[in-house]
């Protein structure tokens, strides 16, 4: 069972929310805890129609959930453009239901936006990056509903297992990749 589930509009006093989708939570939530100006990253799951989704039951793909990080961040330190810069930069927008070998509507692209000017900027920024793909960007801008918290064991996942296989292989060179293109935004 999912820990918590948090409305879409519940934001801390003077910070910003981004939920955003990017294949495996793992890897995106690895990349933004090293983001300055993020706060605090959770993984979890938005998106569909089952009302308390577990890890097993959004694996089926049968949920209509994606796996999510909720990214909070100080407006103040980084805006949520410079969030979507590195959301662009460290996964493939142009790929339907998947990143790599992970498949289904579960590893979505998708921002789910939590104010119209989030939603805005959002499709500010894939108009922007349209010329730099070959491929057409397939993102899903889609408004922010439920965020369910994924079990504790998918939080800080690989920080506490970076020898394990996946984390290897696949985490570890998209932090690799943004501590690379995006040093000047490293805490």
């Amino acid at each position: 069972m999912a820990l918590k589930t948090v409305g879409a509009g519940e934001v801390p006093a003077g910070k910003e929310v981004a939920t955003l989708a990017g294949g495996c939570f793992w890897c995106l939530e690895a990349v933004y805890d090293e983001m300055r100006g993020v706060e605090s990253v959770e993984s979890g799951y938005m998106g569909g129609q089952t009302p308390h989704p577990t890890y097993e039951a959004v694996c089926s793909g049968e949920t209509g959930h994606a796996e999510v990080v909720r990214v909070t961040f100080d407006p103040k330190a980084i805006s949520f453009r410079d969030v979507l810069e590195v959301f662009f930069g460290i996964h493939d927008p142009t790929t339907l239901n998947r990143q790599g070998n992970d498949a289904g509507t579960q590893y979505r692209s998708a921002i789910f936006f939590h104010t119209p000017e989030q939603e805005q900027v959002a499709r500010d920024v894939i108009a922007d990056l349209r010329a730099d793909f070959s491929d057409p960007i397939v993102t899903e801008v889609t408004k922010a509903t439920l965020f369910h918290e994924a079990e504790s064991y998918h939080q800080e996942y690989f920080a506490r297992n970076p020898g394990q296989g996946y984390c290897m292989w696949v985490v570890a060179p998209k932090v690799q990749k943004f501590r690379k293109s995006f040093a000047h935004r490293m805490k």
